[in-house]
């Protein structure tokens, strides 16, 4: 069991837990993720970490409030005991496998969209840690949907907030801001990190594509089982089968077929249409688990 030890409502339907897992704080590194139950009786719902200390054993989740579960999960207090949290699973962030001279070196931009804050807030926090600087762009409908911005904004070098309707920082997309910092500001980036809504990456994409800015991604929005064994985060990569959860989340962002991953997400939220994709993509609808070597 693993206990609750603080809950915050970080805006409408988004939810912070610190929780005990000192298993998974001993391991856990940016970019993974952990698949929790509430109860015995609950579905299996993957969550990002947001955060984690290894000295307290513990780790921060975020999440919204988008089905049945996540609501369940909302309505638990501190002090409550979660049934499950396993993990950590995923890959972790490529920076943590690069050399931290190297990245010194490196311009690198984090685009965060809505509760795709919630696993860049890890990343940047990382690098701080580690010496290395980065600027850092959240994007949100509206103010009141703007989360984790003064921590961001203590581990950042610089932070730029974008709203859609302009109730908070500058009025507009994030690619907005990304455009303006590179052909306006004279930012120069050798890496962009983007998260956020699917249709948020694939438009942060075509533009850092047309700025010659190496981009990657976190599929981690289309994650259901966390296995995949479900088949729901099945994705083309480079014209190959790739599954978020247990070959990601993250990948090549100029890479990913966005369109193709759009589509079949909505194909795949009704029984009819999972049905309809097990018997078109046959073996390749459901990938290994990593850990016991399974196919793809």
């Amino acid at each position: 069991m693993y206990q609750i030890l603080k809950t915050q409502k970080l805006a409408d339907n988004i939810y912070s837990f610190v929780v005990k897992a000192r298993r998974v704080a001993a391991k856990c590194l940016p970019g993974q993720f952990v698949i929790v139950r509430s109860d015995a009786d609950a579905e299996r719902i993957p969550l990002t970490i947001c955060d984690y200390c290894r000295e307290e054993g513990t780790i921060t989740l975020v999440f919204q409030v988008v089905g049945a579960g996540t609501l369940r999960l909302s309505k638990m207090s501190e002090g409550n005991f979660m049934c499950d949290v396993a993990g950590p699973l995923g890959c972790a962030s490529e920076l943590c496998n690069t050399d931290i001279e190297k990245l010194k070196k490196m311009n690198i931009l984090f685009v965060a969209g809505g509760v795709g804050t919630a696993p860049v807030f890890p990343q940047v926090k990382w690098l701080s840690n580690n010496g290395v600087d980065c600027d850092v762009i959240i994007g949100a409908k509206t103010k009141d949907l703007v989360i984790l911005e003064n921590e961001i904004r203590n581990y950042a070098r610089n932070l730029y907030v974008t709203t859609d309707d302009g109730s908070y920082g500058s009025k507009g997309l994030v690619t907005n801001t990304l455009e303006d910092l590179v052909k306006n500001k004279g930012k120069k980036y050798d890496l962009c990190v983007a998260i956020g809504p699917m249709i948020m990456m694939k438009f942060v994409c075509l533009t850092t594509k047309a700025l010659s800015i190496p981009t990657t991604v976190s599929l981690n929005p289309i994650m259901v089982d966390g296995t995949g064994m479900c088949g729901a985060c099945r994705v083309t990569v480079d014209n190959k089968v790739k599954f978020a959860c247990v070959d990601g989340p993250e990948f090549d962002g100029h890479l990913v077929d966005f369109d193709e991953c759009m589509k079949r997400a909505q194909i795949y939220k009704t029984e009819e249409g999972r049905a309809y994709l097990r018997e078109k993509e046959g073996d390749t609808h459901h990938g290994g688990c990593s850990y016991c070597g399974g196919e793809h």
